[in-house]
C-alpha cells in the first residue's frame, strides 16, 4: 500500500466529515487507506464515520490520551509506505497527495514534508515552515522579532529545506517515523510536531516545505487560542528544551524565565464578529431553505465570480467545485475586506466554516 492517512479526531464531527470528503477524493487514484482515531469524543463523530464512511478504519479510544499517543496508535496499524498525519479540521486538494508522491518518490534521505497551509479566511499560516526554536530564537520571537522563528528563506509558493513543520499536515515515510520512535508521548498536545521535526533532522534526514499544494486548516477547531492553550503550549516548550537543549543551571534559568515571560506577555486574541451584507452561493442545486438563511441579497452562480463586493458571504458547493479551485479563490479573495467563506458538502444539510482561531467555527443547519 502506498499511503496511510492518519486522522486523530476529538469532538469536531462536522469538520471531520468535511475533511474525510476531501481525503476521499484525494486518494481516489492511490492505493491508500484512511485511519481515524477518535479520542473519546462526546459528540457523534464515531457514529458519523460508521454511517458515511464504512470503508474507513475507525479506532475508538476509551479516553483522551492526547495528540502524540493517539497518532502513534493509528500509525501502529498503518500499512502504507507513506504516512500523512492530518488534522480533522483540514481540507486537502484533490491533487495534494499525488503531487507529494511525485515529489517524494525516489528522493534520497527524505524526512518530513509539509505544505502550504491557509486558515478559514484564506490567509497563509506562517507556522507552515519554521526554523528550530532555539532559546535565542524563541526569546527574539517573544520580543516581537519573528524573522528567525519562521523559515522565511523559502517563499510561500516555493519548495525548500526547512527544519520544523506543523502537525496539522505532515507527510513522511512510515519507516522514518518508526526510526525516530514517532511522536513523543511526554507531550499531550502542542510541541510534539516541533519535537518530531527536530528528531528527524537530528537523525540526519532532510525536511522539506512544499509550497506547490495548499491545505485549509481551520485553526479554531483543534487549536483554540485560549488560556488552556497558552498553558499547554508553554508547558510543551519546557519539555522540548529539557529534552534537546538542557546544558547547565544558568542556561536552564534563562530558558524558564523566557518561557514565563512569553506566557505573561502573551496577548489574548479577541474574536471579531463579521457581518455579511450579501451572499454568493456557488451551486446548481440550491436549497430554498438554505437560501432563505443567507444574508440578502443572494446571488446564485454555478461558476466562481472574480469580482465580488466586500462584506460578503461565499458558500462553495462541493457538488460544483473541486477543492483546489475553492482554495485558489479563497487565497485570491483573502485580501478583500470582511469576506466570509462557508462550505456545503455533498448530500449534507449544513454549511460550515471558521473565521477565527479564538472561537470554534460555525455550523449552520438547514
Amino acid at each position: 500500500m502506498k499511503l496511510s492517512v492518519i486522522i486523530l479526531n476529538y469532538n469536531v464531527r462536522y469538520f471531520l466529515e468535511l475533511c474525510l470528503r476531501s481525503v476521499e477524493v484525494a486518494i481516489a487514484d492511490i492505493d491508500a487507506e484512511i485511519i481515524v482515531i477518535d479520542n473519546n469524543s462526546p459528540d457523534d463523530s464515531c457514529a458519523m464515520v460508521k454511517e458515511l464512511f464504512p470503508f474507513i478504519k475507525l479506532i475508538e479510544n476509551k479516553d483522551n490520551s492526547g495528540f502524540s499517543k493517539g497518532n502513534n496508535i493509528g500509525v501502529a496499524q498503518a500499512k502504507g509506505e507513506y504516512l500523512c498525519i492530518l488534522n480533522p479540521d483540514t481540507v486537502v486538494a484533490e491533487d495534494t497527495f499525488i503531487k507529494l508522491i511525485n515529489f517524494t518518490d525516489n528522493k534520497a534521505n527524505l524526512g518530513i514534508v509539509g505544505c502550504q497551509l491557509i486558515d478559514g479566511k484564506g490567509n497563509f499560516l506562517p507556522e507552515s515552515k519554521r526554523n528550530v526554536p532555539t532559546p535565542k530564537v524563541s526569546l527574539k520571537k517573544v520580543l516581537g522579532n519573528t524573522n528567525d522563528y519562521y523559515a522565511n528563506h523559502v517563499g510561500i509558493e516555493e519548495i525548500g529545506k526547512v527544519d520544523i513543520l506543523v502537525g496539522a499536515f505532515m507527510w513522511l515515510k512510515k519507516d522514518v517515523y518508526e526510526t525516530v520512535s514517532g511522536f513523543d508521548e511526554d507531550y499531550f498536545m502542542y510541541g510534539e510536531d516541533i519535537d518530531l521535526s527536530y528528531k528527524v533532522v537530528k537523525a540526519g534526514y532532510d525536511n522539506f516545505y512544499y509550497g506547490e499544494t495548499t491545505v485549509i486548516h481551520f485553526k479554531g477547531e483543534s487549536t483554540l487560542k485560549d488560556s488552556k492553550y497558552a498553558k499547554r503550549f508553554y508547558g510543551a516548550m519546557q519539555i522540548f528544551y529539557k529534552k534537546h537543549f538542557k546544558q547547565n543551571l544558568l542556561f536552564n534559568a534563562v530558558v524558564w524565565t523566557g518561557i514565563k515571560m512569553a506566557h505573561l506577555l502573551r496577548k489574548n486574541p479577541v474574536a471579531v464578529e463579521i457581518k455579511s451584507n450579501q451572499s454568493y452561493l456557488y451551486s446548481v442545486d440550491s436549497d430554498s431553505i438554505l437560501v432563505e438563511k443567507l444574508p440578502k441579497p443572494t446571488q446564485i452562480k454555478n461558476i466562481i465570480q472574480e469580482n465580488i463586493e466586500n462584506n460578503s458571504l461565499i458558500v462553495y458547493d462541493f457538488k460544483v467545485l473541486i477543492a483546489s479551485i475553492i482554495i485558489a479563490d479563497m487565497k485570491q479573495k483573502s485580501t478583500q475586506e470582511n469576506i466570509v467563506f462557508r462550505f456545503l458538502l455533498k448530500n449534507s444539510k449544513f454549511i460550515l466554516g471558521s473565521d477565527s482561531a479564538v472561537n470554534r467555527g460555525e455550523v449552520l443547519h438547514f
